[in-house]
C-alpha cells in the first residue's frame, strides 16, 4: 500500500516575523484561509486516507500540529527530537513503515508547497507507486521550470525510462544544487532539466537499501534504532540516533550517489512558496502590483508585498520593491532583493540573549 509521509520539521525562517519557533511555517496561512500542513493533508487525503499519513515533526509541534488539525492524531505523528535534514528523517520514516508493513510504498512530500491541480499529483503518485512496488528505483518528481531559478535544486534527464498514461519517466543523469544565474539561464532555455521538487517516491526496502549503501553509518544507526520501535526504551534511542547521525539531505546523501534513480516529469503548478517574495506569484494584486494582505493601505506605493498580521494599520507612501510584515512585536522593512537574508540576521539575532523572545 502507499503511505503519504509529509515532512514537516522545518522552521520556514525566510518568513520571519511572522514565523516564529512556536508558529512555523508550516501552520502559517500564507495562500489560504488553511495551515501549509493542512492544505498538504487535505490535497492527497482522496488518495491516501488518514491513517496511511505520517507527519515527521519536531517534538515541540507535536500539541500545536494535532491541535490545528484535529483530523490527525498522536499515531500520525512521528516526532524528531531535533533537526538533522531530510535523509534522518526519511529514514526514521522508512524504518517505522516497514514495521508496519515490509511492502509500504511511500509518497514523501513536503508541508510547504502549492500543487495545482491535486487531481495530477495523485496521477503522479499513482504511475510512480505502481513502478516502486515492482522495481527497485527511486522516484523523484521533477518540475518542468516555468522560469530560470538559481533558489532550486535541477534535474538533468537521461533517456525515458517508461511512460504511462501520457506521464514521463526518465532516468536521471545529475543533479544540480542551485545554479548561478547564467546557468540557471542555461538551464531553463536548454529544456533538458527539471525542478528537484523534493517530493519522492520509493518502497520502504528500496530507500533502506540505498542508505544502507550510500551512508553507511546513519544506515546502521538506523537498523540498531528499529529494533527498539515498540519497545520501553524507543524514545530515549531515537534520541540517541539523533545524536549520533549527522545532518544531510536525501539528495546529497543518496540520490547523488544511488544508481537507481528516476525521475517523472510533472506538467502542474508547483511552488514550494520558500520566501516573502512568492506570495507575488499567487496572491491577489492591486492596480499598482501590490500585495496587500490585512489591513494596510498602499499610496504612490508599487510592487511591495504588506502583510500585517495584527492590530492597527500599515501604510506605505511613495515607496516600492519592499516587503513590509507587522506582527504584534515585530515590524520587518526589507527590500525584495534582501529579504531572503532574514535568515543570516536571524543566525545574528540567536547569539544575543535580549533576542531570543523574537525569534
Amino acid at each position: 500500500m502507499t503511505y503519504g509521509v509529509i515532512l514537516a520539521g522545518g522552521r520556514g525562517e525566510r518568513f520571519w516575523p511572522l514565523s516564529r519557533a512556536e508558529r512555523p511555517k508550516q501552520l502559517l496561512r500564507l495562500i489560504s484561509d488553511k495551515t501549509m500542513l493542512q492544505e498538504t493533508i487535505d490535497r492527497i487525503l482522496p488518495l491516501i486516507p488518514v491513517e496511511r499519513i505520517v507527519v515527521v515533526t519536531s517534538e515541540d509541534m507535536i500539541d500545536l500540529i494535532l491541535k490545528e488539525i484535529p483530523i490527525l492524531k498522536p499515531e500520525n505523528i512521528l516526532a524528531e527530537p531535533m533537526g538533522r535534514n531530510t535523509c534522518l528523517a526519511i529514514g526514521l520514516a522508512a524504518e517505522h513503515l516497514r514495521l508496519q508493513d515490509p511492502e509500504a510504498v511511500m509518497a514523501v512530500l513536503s508541508a510547504d508547497h502549492i500543487i495545482k491541480p491535486a487531481e495530477r499529483l495523485h496521477d503522479l503518485i499513482k504511475v510512480g507507486a505502481d513502478i516502486a512496488a515492482s522495481d527497485d528505483k527511486l522516484i523523484t518528481i521533477g518540475i518542468d521550470p516555468t522560469r530560470p531559478d538559481t533558489g532550486y535544486g535541477y534535474i538533468k534527464l537521461a533517456q525515458l525510462y517508461k511512460s504511462v498514461n501520457n506521464i514521463q519517466v526518465f532516468e536521471v543523469d545529475s543533479f544540480t544544487e542551485k545554479p548561478k544565474p547564467a546557468v540557471a539561464q542555461e538551464y531553463y532555455y536548454g529544456r533538458k532539466h527539471l525542478w528537484n521538487s523534493g517530493m519522492f517516491i520509493w518502497s520502504v526496502e528500496s530507500i533502506i537499501r540505498a542508505i544502507n549503501q550510500c551512508q553507511v553509518d546513519i544506515g546502521k544507526a538506523l537498523n540498531d534504532y528499529a529494533g527498539h520501535v515498540g519497545k520501553d526504551d524507543e524514545l530515549d534511542r531515537r534520541h540517541k540516533l539523533y545524536q549520533e547521525c549527522d545532518a544531510i539531505s536525501i539528495d546529497f546523501a543518496v540520490l547523488e550517489n544511488a544508481g537507481n534513480v528516476m525521475t517523472i516529469k510533472a506538467d502542474m503548478i508547483w511552488d514550494d512558496v520558500g520566501s516573502w517574495n512568492a506570495l507575488e506569484r499567487y496572491k491577489e494584486r492591486d492596480q499598482e502590483n501590490n500585495v496587500i494582505i490585512g489591513q494596510a493601505r498602499a499610496i504612490d506605493s508599487f510592487e511591495n508585498t504588506i502583510y500585517n498580521d495584527s492590530d492597527g494599520l500599515v501604510v506605505s507612501l511613495g515607496v516600492s520593491d519592499l516587503v513590509v510584515v507587522k506582527t504584534d512585536d515585530i515590524v520587518l522593512v526589507a527590500h525584495k532583493t534582501k529579504v531572503n537574508e532574514v535568515k543570516h540576521l536571524l543566525a545574528e539575532m540567536n547569539g544575543d540573549e535580549t533576542m531570543k523572545d523574537y525569534l
